[in-house]
């Protein structure tokens, strides 16, 4: 029997790496549409959606080129950097440690000021995580991405940087699969750890759909945003959907879209 997880990453590979081979598989449902394609091409600009319709094991992309594309994860790393901060007690409470100002005025006024983890998360302050990465260690920072199986794994251009500027890079299906495994409390860590991480996750509601999520903007610490992420899972009822959303910020309203462009995607494919 193949496992959910396994499924999804036969699925994926299948999909949008058509030269690789995977023996057993042949009834792969996946979709390209080309209707979430245009929802950035009538933003001006390019970017790419994946989402991952669970009771289906079905994944539906935008695009075959870019939803394959591994790119920075920005301030997305921040879901498995807490739950690393979390595992290795450099965070034990999630309310209560508090992170203070390091001082040094930044340009996003939320940054300016201590914060706990859940504060931290929610104004994706970047200092913040940079502190509890360099307390994490390059050896135990390793170690669980190993653990974790996240993106390609690669910690190089420095500890408090690799997801900024340095060398970790993921693609949407990466990130699908990652998200999907966490909503099942499926992360090979502790059950307490990937509660609390489900629980600082930002919700929206759309009707009556709960939407957990978590941005990110590559450049926004040097006030150069260029590229916008947004990943997570919508809950409609019993039906799951967990998406990646990726999209090139040209302009300030690029930024602001990443929110309702996913929104429009997940309505497009029935998940809201």
């Amino acid at each position: 029997m193949i496992h959910r997880r396994h499924a999804l990453g036969l699925l994926a590979a299948a999909t949008f790496l058509p030269a690789r081979s995977f023996a057993g598989v042949s009834s792969q449902r996946r979709e390209f549409r080309s209707d979430l394609a245009k929802r950035f091409f009538d933003l001006g600009t390019e970017g790419t959606f994946v989402g991952y319709k669970v009771d289906d094991l079905l994944i539906i992309a935008s695009d075959k080129i870019r939803s394959a594309e591994d790119r920075l994860p920005a301030s997305t790393f921040k879901v498995p950097n807490s739950l690393i901060a979390l595992e290795t007690g450099v965070v034990a409470d999630p309310d209560k440690d508090v992170f203070k100002w390091d001082g040094v005025t930044r340009s996003i006024e939320p940054w300016n000021r201590a914060h706990t983890l859940r504060t931290a998360f929610a104004a994706s302050a970047v200092p913040v995580y940079q502190e509890i990465a360099r307390r994490i260690a390059a050896e135990r920072m390793q170690k669980y991405l190993d653990l974790l199986d996240y993106g390609n794994r690669n910690i190089g251009g420095g500890i408090d940087q690799f997801w900024l500027t340095g060398d970790l890079r993921i693609d949407p299906l990466q990130q699908v699969d990652f998200l999907d495994r966490l909503r099942r409390f499926a992360l090979p860590v502790s059950k307490r750890s990937q509660q609390l991480v489900r629980d600082i996750l930002t919700v929206t509601k759309v009707g009556e759909t709960v939407i957990r999520y978590k941005t990110g903007l590559l450049g926004a610490e040097r006030g150069q945003p260029s590229l916008g992420w947004l990943v997570g899972w919508a809950e409609k009822g019993s039906q799951h959907t967990v998406f990646a959303m990726n999209v090139d910020c040209k302009t300030k309203d690029h930024i602001a879209a990443r929110v309702s462009v996913t929104q429009q995607c997940l309505a497009d494919i029935g998940a809201v």
